[in-house]
């Protein structure tokens, strides 16, 4: 029997707020969280505008000193973030919900890469004998998951995803899927990512994906004629998913009903999106037809929107083949990465939050810095302002290196 599935809990770590009352006011006030890069004065890097998550309090946010030290800087987030989404669903393993129905389906797109180029160091300055003991279980991109479901007692399904871009957006879907068909009652999703570093900013940068404006209000420009590139972001969005009579019965509150979910692979390039958009479309398609879309809907769709040149005109298009040329025309889309940037691992997870909220609130979240119209991208992004609207259904886009495409589709409940 096929089960629904609801949003009981949310948990942020994020550029624009580390919680998700600050995130979503930071995101309707159109606030941008781009800045100059800190921390690595010294390093000459090809670009120096990122998104970093500031202020951030591993102690606040219920890690141990021990913890810390012993954690990727991607794995405080991911443990942070999930410590506010399971105190927002109100879920207690062994009192409200069995441990062995409780899962966790938390991904990261790189993992701890800080750990990894320090460790390294080690080796190439003293041998292989100074390596941490720790090194492995603190940099490999699976640790979050199983960090999270020690500490909440989640016995159930665990399955760290890991599609690049797609990250959060996957392990959302798959988490859902779970849930449908009865392998879990509740299960923490999302994505987390710690990327901002020398290493990766180089690695992304001499392959032409990252901006190239030296102004932060020309850095990210999604669907905009002027967008250079993405901009590197950090941080964790983690979602609570519960099997709705499972919610209803011990009355938690809902944000909204996850009711379709679609994957697909452009099986096309390693990093650049198919361009005619078809298996993106197809994604976007299978996840809203499972959540019963029709034309009578008001749709939002939180975009991929990276602002790179091939990402935006290409999804731009895999909308239109979706909906159909005159409900794409009708749709509300914007980018939230105008504000929080690209948070990789985590973009997926944060957006599937904003896109919650959008839904639950009645409000659209803007594309900031929007300025001028590229004929190739030519529907409706929500430019620079928040508008308020009576949603019933939206979406949450997500495409990664490798062709991975997926889309989670949520109703209003």
């Amino acid at each position: 029997m096929e089960r629904r599935v609801v949003i009981t809990g949310l948990g942020t770590i994020s550029p624009v707020g580390n919680t998700v009352t600050d995130f979503w006011n930071s995101l309707i006030e159109g606030k941008s969280g781009l800045n100059f890069i800190q921390g690595f004065d010294d390093v000459d890097l090809p670009v120096r505008i990122v998104a970093q998550v500031k202020d951030f309090d591993p102690i606040a946010n219920g890690l141990e000193r021990a913890d810390v030290r012993k954690m990727d800087l991607y794995c405080q987030y991911a443990i942070a973030a999930a410590n506010q989404a399971v105190k927002d669903s109100g879920l207690v393993s062994g009192e409200n919900i069995e441990p062995d129905r409780f899962g966790v389906y938390v991904g990261s797109g790189i993992g701890g890469i800080s750990t990894f180029v320090r460790e390294t160091g080690k080796y190439l300055d003293e041998g292989a004998r100074r390596i941490s003991p720790l090194f492995i279980p603190t940099m490999i991109a699976n640790i979050a998951a199983g960090n999270i479901a020690i500490r909440h007692n989640a016995q159930g399904p665990c399955l760290p995803i890991v599609t690049a871009c797609a990250t959060g957006t996957h392990s959302a879907g798959e988490a859902f899927r779970a849930i449908k068909y009865g392998l879990a009652d509740a299960i923490i999703t999302g994505g987390a990512e710690a990327a901002i570093h020398p290493m990766a900013i180089g690695g992304f940068a001499n392959s032409r994906a990252l901006t190239s404006s030296e102004t932060l209000e020309d850095a990210c420009t999604p669907f905009d004629a002027r967008r250079s590139g993405f901009t590197m972001a950090e941080g964790a969005g983690i979602l609570v998913f519960e099997e709705y009579e499972h919610a209803i019965k011990r009355g938690a509150t809902i944000y909204a009903e996850v009711a379709g979910y679609g994957n697909s692979c452009d099986a096309h390039h390693y990093t650049a999106p198919r361009p005619d958009g078809i298996p993106a479309s197809k994604a976007i398609r299978m996840a809203l037809e499972e959540a019963g879309y029709t034309a009578d809907d008001t749709l939002y769709i939180n975009a991929h929107g990276t602002s790179t040149p091939l990402n935006d005109k290409t999804e731009t298009n895999a909308i239109k083949l979706a909906l159909g040329e005159e409900n794409a025309r009708k749709a509300l889309i914007s980018s939230t990465k105008s504000m929080t940037g690209h948070m990789l691992g985590a973009a997926g997870g944060i957006e599937l939050i904003a896109t919650a909220l959008a839904l639950k609130n009645g409000i659209v979240p803007p594309t900031i810095n929007y300025k001028e119209a590229d004929p190739e991208c030519d529907l409706n992004y929500v430019p620079n302002q928040a508008i308020k609207v009576d949603l019933t259904i939206a979406a949450s886009n997500s495409l990664g290196f490798g062709g991975h495409n997926s889309c989670v589709a949520l109703k209003k409940i």
